[in-house]
């Protein structure tokens, strides 16, 4: 892959790009089937769908879509659920420290970009001390659009100050590659994310595609 030339911001996606959180959205799912007497389920079952928030683990939890009557309330349940849980198990993938570090000291401008709403963004990234490094954190709700409508990218780059022909855009989901397109920016898929268990990521045309956070790197010249 050739490398990007004149890269001044790189914009994240948050889940599955930078932070792992399918245990706790998972186990926020399957807290819901241990009340009700169900078995719980395995991990990876919710892992695959984790980049899909509540509609995705509750369609594992309980073969649920947002169509059926109950999803509303359950929906709301999963989410008191997960923001009580959410720090207990999410972590930092290997290699996104050393990745943003190595940004910072090129002096490259790295922001996120995540479709997870205002109300855990902000408290789960502030518990992680890595994220004091981020010029700007662009989340579900801070716009009236989600991804992957452009409009969160937009406004990340009218916060940085940087031009599309500057910026890239890095995220595990086809929606993430569509959203960095219509906003004008290069766009990196994230393959080690959560992806979904038939997701085929060279069909997203993206511009390049990574397997570990690092290699992000020898795509910046």
């Amino acid at each position: 892959m050739a490398a990007f030339d004149g890269v001044r911001c790189v914009l994240f996606d948050l889940d599955g790009t930078l932070i792992d959180s399918a245990p706790d959205l998972g186990l926020a799912a399957d807290e819901m089937r241990i009340a009700r007497g169900m078995p719980s389920l395995p991990l990876d079952l919710y892992r695959c769908v984790a980049g899909s928030g509540a509609r995705g683990m509750l369609s594992v939890a309980f073969g649920l879509t947002p169509a059926d009557e109950a999803y509303g309330a359950m929906r709301e349940e999963f989410l008191n659920n997960y923001e009580r849980r959410m720090t207990r198990n999410t972590s930092i993938f290997d290699g996104v420290p050393e990745l943003l570090g190595t940004l910072s000291t090129r002096q490259v401008t790295w922001g996120v970009v995540t479709n997870k709403g205002e109300r855990f963004t902000y408290p789960l990234t502030a518990t992680m001390p890595l994220f004091t490094g981020a010029a700007t954190i662009v989340c579900g709700d801070t716009t009236p659009h989600a991804k992957p409508h452009p409009e969160p990218i937009l406004e990340a780059m009218r916060r940085t100050g940087f031009e599309a022909k500057e910026c890239i855009y890095v995220g595990d989901d086809a929606r993430d590659i569509v959203a960095g397109k219509a906003a004008g920016v290069r766009t990196v898929a994230a393959h080690y994310g959560y992806l979904g268990a038939d997701a085929d990521v060279t069909l997203w045309k993206a511009d390049a595609i990574i397997t570990h956070p690092e290699e992000l790197l020898s795509l910046l010249s």
